[in-house]
């Protein structure tokens, strides 16, 4: 299995029970978006549409690899009325397998009024992008394994929500017949905040290899009424241990249903191939898991010969650690931090601007070590900058109908060899605007090769350009409203510049996220944050209109 990454590295990551950042919006997996639930409850159709959760698995794909075998990735589309279709989400790429059983579900907004058709297409992920996040992978460079097209309510009105097609070519395009079968799963969601997490390990499994020890991995499954189960997360793989440790698992009531809802625990081995080897299984619910971490003891794997006796291993899953708490999204930790925040402006109809601003000073680290926070892994995992733009901007751009937006980067050394502390992070002297999170995505990795890390800290010159690109929209008729993301890891030195620039933007429709990255000392952030009730002041003693500030530690 694989995650967000193509190659063996990316398939030995864990899905679908990933902790979540306090910026992350969970667009298309288990949880919903945000930025959507807003956009309809703002417009008072909360009541007119259900959450619907999809889960794809097919059988007998094509094999279009010669030495190995495909790794399917499929991607969920709505067909508009106009026939353009626009993506809905993407499951994770599954290695050498031709029958996936995928477990990145893809959330959809179900209408009942309305006829809404969906296109599936399967693609064969090319291993050359193993370091590319499949979020921005380009579909056009995959091989195309086989679409298939249903509407929405056929899959829901079937008695256990199950729908099986074939799949076959493109419309217009003459090809093989026999493609293989998708099969589609629909499950209405409940948007619930209560997660459990847990910390899992096993003891004395049995070895699968034969010159090394195994490389297990748990996958966990929910029992559906109808009889069957769906797969809601895998662990990543701890290699050659026979004794694994696993990192926390972190699971909402929309996977696991209630505490009392039996899961199916499997360990595996894991192979290259594809073919990973079942080294024991066990059922229990979240309760009963619960239980096993109060209890301070293990439970036996169990595994089915081929003449269907069951045997009990020697080998044992334990629960270190279990609590259950809330999880706050992107939009509650930042809408409870602006005194007239940025959702008022929506919910009036005001179009939302996203700009990005890059902290490109030398305290970083040189971004060719890996200790340093513009560190760019060639296993495609993101760093602490990329991870706030891609996943602050997935937020934002929904409500920005161009999704083009400034991005600059501050302290740093550009080509003409001076400091700037607001230059054009796609390295263009015309033109500061990048084309959605993928582009500004491309236009930082590009500008970490062109530009020096330098400083200080400043974050005046960005604030005032942000605020002079909002201030020509305040008039009766303009109804924009900006977001400024600054992004940085340190200390500011130009503390009072930055406030009187932020009292003087008080006025202005526009709000700042500030996300500090690493462990520094973000004193001074709190200090403009201003969460506290006391209001900024400028030097010549003015006081901010409002808080136009919120900081967030990553």
């Amino acid at each position: 299995m694989g995650n967000y990454y193509s190659d063996v590295e990316g398939g030995k990551q864990a899905v679908g029970g990933v902790q979540q950042s306090p910026t992350a919006t969970n667009n298309n997996n288990a949880g919903h978006n945000d930025a959507v639930e807003f956009f309809y409850r703002s417009r008072g159709l909360h009541q007119r549409f259900a959450r619907v959760e999809l889960s794809l698995s097919a059988i007998n794909l094509r094999d279009r690899d010669i030495i190995s075998k495909s790794d399917p990735m499929a991607v969920v589309y709505a067909k508009n009325i106009d026939g353009k279709l626009e993506e809905l989400g993407r499951t994770e790429v599954i290695l050498n397998s031709l029958n996936p059983t995928w477990i990145e579900k893809v959330t959809v907004a179900f209408q009942f009024e309305i006829v809404q058709p969906l296109v599936f297409h399967v693609y064969d992920v090319d291993t050359k992008f193993h370091n590319i996040p499949l979020k921005t992978l380009k579909l056009k460079d995959q091989d195309f394994l086989g679409e298939a097209t249903c509407v929405l309510s056929e899959v829901l009105t079937k008695q256990n929500r199950s729908l099986t097609l074939n799949l076959r070519s493109k419309i217009g395009h003459v090809g093989l017949r026999n493609l293989g079968v998708l099969t589609i799963h629909a499950e209405e969601t409940v948007a619930l905040r209560r997660v459990v997490e847990m910390m899992l390990h096993c003891s004395y499994l049995d070895n699968k290899d034969i010159f090394s020890k195994s490389d297990p991995f748990l996958r966990i499954s929910r029992i559906m009424e109808s009889g069957g189960s769906i797969p809601i997360c895998k662990t990543e793989v701890v290699n050659n241990n026979l004794n694994p440790k696993w990192k926390p698992l972190c699971l909402s009531v929309q996977q696991f249903g209630s505490k009392d809802n039996p899961l199916i625990i499997e360990c595996f081995d894991f192979n290259s191939s594809g073919k990973h080897s079942l080294i024991g299984k066990l059922q229990k619910s979240v309760a009963d898991l619960e239980k096993l971490q109060e209890g301070r003891s293990g439970e036996n794997l169990t595994i089915t010969s081929h003449h269907g006796h069951k045997k009990v291993l020697k080998g044992e899953l334990f629960v270190d650690q279990f609590c259950e708490k809330e999880q706050y999204s992107f939009l509650d930790y930042v809408s409870c931090g602006f005194e007239l925040n940025f959702l008022d402006y929506v919910s009036c109809g005001f179009e939302l601007n996203f700009m990005v601003a890059v902290d490109f000073t030398a305290s970083n680290g040189n971004p060719q070590n890996p200790d340093s926070l513009h560190y760019i892994d060639p296993s495609g995992q993101l760093n602490s900058y990329q991870k706030a733009i891609m996943e602050v901007g997935e937020v934002i751009q929904f409500y920005d109908s161009d999704r083009r937006y400034p991005a600059w980067g501050f302290g740093g050394k550009t080509f003409d060899g001076t400091i700037s502390h607001c230059f054009n992070l796609n390295g263009s002297a015309g033109s500061f605007e990048v084309e959605g999170v993928e582009g500004n995505m491309s236009a930082y990795a590009s500008a970490l090769h062109n530009v020096t890390l330098a400083g200080p800290t400043l974050f005046g010159q960005v604030i005032k350009t942000a605020a002079q690109i909002a201030s020509q929209y305040v008039s009766y008729n303009s109804k924009k409203y900006f977001i400024l993301l600054i992004i940085t890891d340190g200390v500011l030195t130009d503390l009072q510049e930055t406030k009187d620039a932020l009292v003087k933007a008080s006025d202005l429709p526009l709000s700042i996220l500030i996300v500090g990255v690493r462990g520094a000392d973000f004193g001074q952030m709190e200090v403009l944050d201003a969460d506290k009730g006391q209001r900024l002041e400028s030097s010549t003693d003015r006081v901010a209109t409002r808080d136009i500030v919120q900081f967030v530690p990553m």
